[in-house]
């Protein structure tokens, strides 16, 4: 007579999937019990008994922390989709019968993309779906967000990419300028262009070399043999706009933080500086709740014409 065990652990196999897909989020199966509010013994068990039943190893166990095998890695895979798609069931139900009234809608971006480029469908959003709880984590520099995706602590990044992980989707769907901003009455302003040499003995208010601006212009710089004159620090565009106007220093930006309304000139480099994306930005595999899916499609519509491929198909 055949033994009653795996038809018990089948039964269970949702629990044990949803602490392992925690525990390889996380490296660690204490957090992964604090994420699904069990003992660690608990999740260890459960862990074990998904090893037993497929007969392999699922983690390196190195101390505290653990680590996916290959084999981890295949199921992992395979199954996160698939909790996410049962913890999300009721949502996704009441979605399909054309309603959309709960739920929460995590969105991860930087502050310029909250100011700039979010509002627009955000605003949408909120007027057709009041009863949909929305947060925006504001995240300083690209590896803050990508550590929230990887949580699960986002639904989705909103922001602008150059290096993409492979486990990252990034779609762009609007292109920004760079421009130089100069104070009103500055020795630049009169000129319709500017060379990186007529730049680079004026003090440049920048943000924080850990961000990618700071970055992008010490490199192009250097790539023309000169050195960009960093005279002040500062976080926020709308805070580097400010001094600029005040006669602080000059700026490089993305136009996307321009509105037209400010007291400076600004002159185009894109002879100099790539043009720069915003888009969206997911894990890859990461299942989309409804709201989700709803939010994406609209700020698709609001930016039409800047690209034109499907990003739900590109998940997976």
């Amino acid at each position: 007579m055949a033994s009653p065990a795996p038809i018990y652990y089948k039964q269970n196999r949702l629990k044990q999937l949803r602490a392992f897909c925690h525990a390889a989020r996380t490296g660690s199966i204490s957090e992964a019990a604090d994420k699904v509010f069990l003992s660690q013994p608990t999740v260890s068990l459960q862990i074990q008994a998904l090893e037993r039943e497929l007969e392999t190893v699922l983690f390196e166990r190195r101390g505290p922390k653990i680590r996916l095998t290959p084999e981890g890695k295949i199921l992992f895979k395979l199954s996160q989709p698939l909790v996410e798609g049962m913890d999300k069931l009721h949502e996704t139900f009441i979605a399909q019968q054309g309603l959309l009234e709960a739920g929460d809608l995590n969105i991860a971006a930087g502050e310029s993309t909250i100011l700039y480029v979010i509002p627009k469908p955000l605003k949408l959003f909120m007027e057709q779906h009041p009863k949909i709880r929305v947060k925006l984590h504001n995240v300083t520099g690209g590896r803050d967000g990508l550590s929230r995706l990887r949580a699960d602590e986002a639904d989705f990044a909103v922001g602008s990419m150059l290096d993409v992980p492979d486990d990252i989707v990034y779609k762009p769907l609007v292109t920004y300028s760079p421009e130089l901003i100069v104070p009103l009455g500055h020795p630049l302003a009169e000129k319709q262009s500017v060379s990186l040499k007529d730049i680079a003995p004026y003090g440049l208010i920048l943000p924080p070399p850990s961000l990618t601006t700071w970055r992008m212009v010490d490199l192009v710089f250097r790539q023309h043999e000169l050195i960009a004159k960093t005279g002040l620090e500062a976080g926020g565009w709308e805070v580097i706009k400010k001094y600029v106007e005040l006669g602080m220093g000059i700026s490089i930006v993305t136009d996307v933080c321009l509105t037209g309304e400010e007291k400076l000139v600004k002159i185009p480099l894109d002879e100099y500086f790539p043009k720069r994306t915003y888009g969206i930005v997911l894990r890859r595999g990461k299942y989309l709740s409804p709201q989700a899916k709803r939010f994406i499609d609209l700020m698709e519509a609001c930016y039409e014409g800047d690209s034109a491929t499907d990003l739900t198909a590109e998940i997976l």
